[in-house]
């Protein structure tokens, strides 16, 4: 078969028919949420799917700021949010520099153990690090969650590899220039690493965003909780309010749409970028 030129074979089209496949059951969990978003509670699991409702329940999207403090839960988590990931970029590309194109002793070494925490899952030390952020006085605020996560081994490791990939020449000219480390850094790595920044931002925005364990452990206070947090207040003893879940649930994801979309062209540069030298 040819189109416009081109010859179509069966390969190319079996392989358009699985991405687009896999495409539509990707998307489905989302669609099922829009739609669940503008029903009653009693008809959200009602089957067969009622996709685009009859009758739709757009006050649902009203309700949500009313039945709970949705705009100050909304406030924390950007706050949280924000804040994480602007420390997460700062300290791991600090760091990454000074693994990629400084050298010290036992580098290489610090650099493995350091990496190695990945493979530590968090549960591992969830109760330690409770203990010591009590001991510090910090159970209730927001500082806990904001010290906790202000440095990240992922991090550090995408940063780094994307810094190996830049020539060591440029940083040697650059000494030889009169610029220290600092400016090196500030002035020549950062804006040429502006892919790895940007496949970090979609991270750590997401990944904090979405934090749901965190908050629960150290936030009890009302005024304190996140969105992830507030949800469950839609839950109570005997019953779920479904419909407003879902509508909270698709106002929660529109930041992270936002962002997503914002840095996507950068994003598949940066991990592309992340594997070319090691």
């Amino acid at each position: 078969m040819r189109i416009a030129g081109r010859k179509i074979t069966v390969k190319t089209v079996l392989l358009y028919a699985i991405v687009i496949t896999v495409t539509i059951v990707m998307l489905m969990p989302f669609a099922w949420m829009l739609s669940a978003s503008l029903k009653l509670s009693r008809d959200v699991f009602a089957f067969p799917i009622e996709w685009i409702p009859s009758q739709p329940q757009w006050q649902n999207y009203v309700d949500i700021w009313t039945k709970i403090p949705l705009a100050l839960f909304i406030y924390n988590t950007s706050k949280l949010t924000i804040i994480v990931t602007l420390l997460q970029l700062l300290t791991s590309s600090f760091a990454a520099y000074a693994f990629a194109k400084l050298n010290f002793p036992y580098k290489n070494t610090l650099f493995l153990g350091y990496i190695a925490t990945i493979a530590m899952p968090w549960q591992v030390y969830m109760v330690p690090q409770f203990l010591l952020m009590r001991e510090f006085g910090l159970n209730n605020t927001h500082l806990a969650l904001i010290c906790l996560q202000a440095f990240t081994a992922f991090g550090v490791f995408l940063m780094r590899q994307f810094y190996m990939s830049i020539p060591t020449e440029l940083c040697e000219a650059a000494r030889i220039d009169g610029m220290n480390e600092y400016q090196i850094w500030a002035r020549i790595m950062l804006p040429l690493s502006k892919p790895a920044l940007s496949t970090l931002t979609i991270f750590t925005f997401v990944s904090t965003w979405n934090d749901f364990l965190g908050p629960m452990i150290y936030l009890t206070k009302t005024e304190l909780k996140t969105v992830q947090i507030g949800l469950r207040m839609f839950i109570s003893q005997y019953s779920a309010e479904y419909g407003l879940i879902m509508a909270a649930s698709v106002v929660a994801l529109v930041p992270v749409l936002i962002v997503f979309l914002s840095l996507q062209r950068f994003f598949v540069e940066g991990i592309a970028s992340t594997g070319l030298k090691g």
